[in-house]
């Protein structure tokens, strides 16, 4: 491993620590040459799927991408950072295991919901309405029914609606 400092070619690991899941090895590393101390991050690349997007074109699997979504619909929850790296990993060991070579980009999508749903009802909310791309309130008010239907009440999630709120969406259905 090259020195990012002084572009010294060897670099000496001074500690090894495997990750919580065992999925990637931090290792602390210092220069001989110029003594700086940096770490570096392993992990396995295996090779994802290919992504074909709705209009036919085909991309290579992007993981941030992946975690942006999440974080676009998580932004400003209370969901803690270890519970959404979780669901990312979640969604990449699925596609790991697909035994296909190409994915439609909504499958990735439904992947994404499947977490999200466990994660924050309303994160789940905020992406189905761009994923199914809802066109008004009763698009909303549908797939609301359906998540409070589905899913009991789980410990650590508001509810989705209060009573006031079904009031108020109610009153500004009639105008």
């Amino acid at each position: 491993m090259h020195c990012p400092f002084c572009q010294n070619v060897d670099t000496r690991v001074i500690d090894s620590r495997v990750s919580e899941d065992g999925a990637t090895i931090r290792r602390r590393r210092e220069c001989p040459a110029c003594g700086e101390r940096f770490s570096t991050q392993e992990t396995v690349e295996l090779k994802l799927p290919a992504i074909v997007k709705s209009d036919g074109r085909r991309e290579a699997f992007d993981a941030r991408k992946l975690r942006n979504g999440f974080d676009r619909a998580l932004h400003k929850r209370p969901v803690p950072e270890e519970r959404i790296e979780a669901a990312v990993r979640a969604v990449v060991r699925q596609l790991r295991v697909s035994p296909e070579r190409e994915l439609p980009s909504r499958r990735i999508g439904e992947l994404v919901m499947a977490e999200l749903r466990k994660l924050d009802h309303v994160g789940y909310v905020r992406y189905a309405s761009v994923y199914r791309a809802f066109e008004d309130v009763a698009d909303f008010r549908e797939e609301l029914d359906r998540l409070e239907r589905d899913l009991p009440h789980v410990e650590g999630q508001l509810p989705l609606l209060s009573g006031a709120d079904v009031v108020r969406i109610d009153k500004n259905k009639k105008r």
